[in-house]
């Protein structure tokens, strides 16, 4: 079963839509909005396993030049 989770990303002053333009491109991002709030973009995404997760948040989501932080928050099967 798939590792599902949102990430959500705050990037610096102005950076928003290129931002945004890479994380859509990033394999396992389904899906990447711009939003406003505490946070500039929501990500939904799917990997393999936690190990996978890990390593797209913080190997490809978080080198993006101008993401400044993230939260990522997992999805359960209740």
């Amino acid at each position: 079963m798939k590792m599902k989770a949102y990430v959500l990303i705050k990037c610096s002053a102005g950076r928003v839509a290129t931002v945004l333009k890479q994380i859509r491109n990033v394999k396992g991002v389904e899906c990447a909005e711009a939003v406003v709030g505490p946070y500039d973009i929501i990500a939904y995404v799917e990997a393999e396993n936690i190990n996978e997760l890990g390593k797209m948040v913080v190997d490809k989501i978080q080198k993006v030049i101008g993401v400044e932080n993230t939260l990522t928050s997992i999805c359960v099967e209740l």
